[in-house]
C-alpha cells in the first residue's frame, strides 16, 4: 500500500474483475475537469490585471456638423396653388435650380396687368407731385415779393411820416412866431387906441394900424390851421403805416397758410407715391416667388405636396432636400453623469448601423468594424430627458468613414477615457462608479504621458 518495494502487482491484478477496486479509482473524466478549471482559474487571475480602457456608452445618429448641410425643407414664401412640377424625388438639384411653379390663389393679384396699373398710378402721382411742388415754389415767391414790398411800403411811410413830423415842427415854430408877431401888433393896435382917442393920431393912421392888425390876427389863424392840419396829417401817416403793417401782415399770414396746405399735400402725395412703390415692390417679388427656387444644391428627398392643383399656404413646406457631400458628424446622446468627464478632442469610437462590426470597448485596438472620431461640441443644456447631445467629427488620424453613410443612421459610441485594470473595472461596475478621471476635462495630458512624465523627473 506504501508502494516501498518495488514490486508491483498491479499487472496480476484484474481491475475488470473486481469492481470494488475498480470505484476507489479517480475518474479520467474529473482529472481533466480538475485541469481545466485550473487553467480557467490561472486564466481569469491572469486577465483581471490586463489593461482595460474606460469608456463612456451613448446612441445617436449621423448629422452634419454645419447646420446648413442637414436636410431642410423649403417653404412657399407665398399661398398659391401647384401649376407644374420641374423636378422629380430623387433628383439632383443645383441652387437656383426651378422645383415647382404656383399660380395666384387671392383675387388682389389676379390682374395680369397689375404691375401696369401701379406703374400708372405712379406716374400720376408724380405729376400731381410736380403740379403742389410748382405752386409751392409760386407760393414761396409769393411771400418773398409781399415781404419785399412790405419793406418798400414800411419805409415810404416811414419817410412820409417823418415828412409830417418835420412839416408839423415847421408849422409849429411859424405858428408860434405869428403869435409872437400877432401880440406885438396887438400892443401897438392897444396904445394907438389910445392915441386916437386921445386925438394924438390920425384916423387914417389909426385904421391902418388896425388893419395890420387885423391881418396879422388872420395870419395866426391860418398858421394855427396849417399846424393843426399838418398834425393831423402826421396822424394820418401814422395810421397808414399801422395799416400797411396789419395789411400785409393778412397777405403773408395767407400766403403762409396756403403754402403750408401745399406742403402738407405734397407729403401725402409723396407718402402716397412711396406705398405705391412698396406696393410695386411687393408685387414684382411675389411674381418671383411663383417660381419655387432650390436654396443650395442637394437631392429632393421628399415632396411634401404632390398633386396638380393642390393649394400651398404662405409658409408651408413643400419638399425637403439634403444637401450634396454634408460634413458628416455623429450627434451621440450620453447621461448627465458622464457630461464631466467628457471634454473637446476625446477620442470615440463608432459603430454605424448597417456596418458589420465587432466592437470590444476596453479593447479598441482589437475592434474591427468600427471607426474614429472625436469630440466637437458638447451641449450645455439637456435634451428634456436628461441626456446630453454631443457632436462627434471624424478622426483625420483613422480610417475615413463609409461613403456609403447616410443622414439619419443609427449609430452606436464609446467615448475613451483611461486605462484601468480589468479588476477595477468590474468592481467599478458592480457598484455604479463613474469612471476614473485623471485630469480635468480640457487637457491634452493624459495618464501615460503624465506617468512617462514623471519618470523622466525622477531620472
Amino acid at each position: 500500500m506504501l508502494n516501498i518495494s518495488k514490486d508491483n502487482i498491479d499487472d496480476q491484478l484484474a481491475d475488470k474483475q473486481l469492481y470494488s477496486l475498480k470505484t476507489l479509482r479517480t475518474p479520467n473524466l474529473g482529472i481533466y475537469l480538475a485541469r481545466v478549471l485550473v487553467v480557467l482559474t490561472v486564466i481569469t487571475l491572469v486577465s483581471m490585471f490586463l489593461p482595460w480602457q474606460q469608456n463612456i456608452r451613448g446612441q445617436g445618429r449621423v448629422t452634419a456638423l454645419n447646420p446648413a448641410n442637414r436636410p431642410q425643407t423649403v417653404e412657399s414664401a407665398i399661398p398659391g396653388r401647384i401649376v407644374e412640377w420641374f423636378v422629380f424625388e430623387g433628383d439632383f438639384v443645383s441652387a437656383g435650380d426651378t422645383i415647382l411653379h404656383l399660380a395666384e390663389v387671392k383675387d388682389k393679384f389676379f390682374d395680369p396687368n397689375l404691375l401696369q396699373r401701379l406703374s400708372e398710378q405712379i406716374a400720376a402721382k408724380e405729376s400731381s407731385l410736380i403740379a403742389k411742388q410748382l405752386k409751392r415754389d409760386a407760393y414761396k415767391n409769393q411771400i418773398k415779393a409781399l415781404q419785399e414790398s412790405l419793406v418798400a411800403k414800411l419805409n415810404q411811410a416811414n419817410n412820409k411820416v417823418a415828412q409830417s413830423i418835420l412839416k408839423v415842427q415847421s408849422d409849429s415854430i411859424t405858428f408860434e412866431a405869428e403869435k409872437i408877431s400877432f401880440s406885438n401888433s396887438q400892443n401897438i393896435f392897444d396904445r394907438n387906441k389910445l392915441r386916437f382917442e386921445s386925438g394924438n393920431i390920425t384916423l387914417t393912421k389909426f385904421q391902418e394900424l388896425e388893419t395890420k392888425f387885423n391881418t396879422s390876427k388872420a395870419k395866426v389863424l391860418e398858421r394855427e390851421n396849417k399846424y393843426l392840419q399838418s398834425q393831423g396829417d402826421l396822424a394820418i401817416a401814422r395810421t397808414d403805416l399801422s395799416g400797411i403793417q396789419a395789411d400785409y401782415a393778412e397777405k403773408i399770414s395767407k400766403a403762409t397758410s396756403d403754402l403750408q396746405a401745399t406742403l402738407s399735400e405734397i407729403n401725402d402725395t409723396e407718402g402716397s407715391i412711396a406705398k405705391i412703390k412698396n406696393e410695386y415692390s411687393n408685387v414684382e417679388v411675389r411674381q418671383d416667388q411663383y417660381y419655387l427656387i432650390a436654396p443650395q444644391s442637394g437631392y429632393l428627398v421628399k415632396a411634401l405636396k404632390e398633386g396638380l392643383g393642390e393649394t400651398i399656404k404662405e409658409g408651408e413646406a413643400v419638399v425637403t432636400i439634403m444637401p450634396d457631400n454634408p460634413d458628416l458628424a455623429v450627434e451621440m446622446y450620453i447621461r448627465a453623469m458622464d457630461v464631466p468627464l467628457i471634454s473637446r478632442e476625446r477620442s470615440v469610437r463608432i459603430q454605424f448601423d448597417g456596418w458589420p462590426a465587432l466592437q470590444f470597448s476596453g479593447w479598441p485596438s482589437v475592434s474591427v468594424g468600427t471607426f474614429g472620431g472625436v469630440v466637437q461640441v458638447i451641449d450645455r443644456v439637456n435634451n428634456g430627458n436628461g441626456m446630453f447631445r454631443i457632436l462627434v467629427k471624424p478622426d483625420p488620424t483613422d480610417d475615413p468613414w463609409p461613403d456609403q453613410l447616410r443622414l439619419g443612421s443609427g449609430i452606436k459610441g464609446w467615448v475613451m477615457l483611461e486605462n484601468v485594470y480589468v479588476w477595477y473595472e468590474i468592481w467599478r461596475q458592480l457598484n455604479g462608479f463613474p469612471p476614473s478621471l485623471y485630469e480635468e476635462p480640457g487637457q491634452s495630458t493624459t495618464k501615460s504621458e503624465y506617468n512617462n512624465s514623471s519618470k523622466s523627473d525622477k531620472k
